[in-house]
């Protein structure tokens, strides 16, 4: 019998630059989701209100009332080892972070991701972000912490603006790239395009 749920769900798959990161949230399974009302995937939350809610989870956290945890593989391991296992590392870590018995836990997972087998009561839910709040919490999680870290690391590449576009291929980003290369958090994989041979 499963006693707690883990939502699980990624951010920062497309970008050019900057990691990709992967947040679980562990909630009792009779949590009460009044507490995050208005919470849903993360697309469709402005930054302020990812931010506050965010901020509300820290805060539930600390009295004990759910847990989350962000795992995140760099732009290194994305081009040496590919996305599809650089997500499924991050997504271990992040699991890894939450320290929850398996044997305890139903796991739902947003789109096409895949817990480790040890999760035996686990379930991949297409747009799952949008439609099973554990999921949408996860993806706010990973979402804002992605976004933190391209906002931190954006004044050692001033040039680039990652605090503008957190990585995504803008056309300004683009036009970055053209002008000035590849900074070393770029995705060499996932530039070619941009970039001459």
């Amino acid at each position: 019998m499963s006693r707690f749920l883990i939502g699980i769900d990624e951010a920062g798959r497309g970008p050019l630059a900057g990691p990709v990161s992967v947040g679980a949230v562990l909630l009792p399974i009779d949590f009460d989701y009044t507490l995050v009302a208005g919470a849903k995937d993360s697309k469709q939350m402005t930054p302020k209100a990812r931010e506050e809610m965010y901020t509300l989870m820290e805060e539930l956290m600390n009295k004990g009332l759910m847990r989350f945890a962000v795992g995140v593989s760099s732009a290194r391991q994305i081009d040496t080892h590919g996305i599809v296992p650089s997500i499924k590392a991050a997504l271990k870590a992040s699991l890894l972070k939450l320290e929850a018995d398996p044997a305890l836990c139903k796991v739902l997972l947003d789109g096409g991701l895949k817990a480790p087998k040890e999760y035996l009561f686990q379930e991949t839910i297409i747009k799952g972000d949008a439609k099973e709040p554990c999921i949408s919490l996860a993806s706010i999680v990973a979402k804002v912490h992605r976004d933190r870290l391209m906002i931190g690391i954006a004044p050692e590449y001033p040039n680039y603006h990652f605090e503008v576009h957190k990585g995504y291929g803008t056309k300004k980003h683009i036009q970055a790239i053209a002008e000035f290369g590849l900074s070393a958090i770029h995705r060499k994989s996932f530039c070619r395009a941009f970039t001459s041979p």
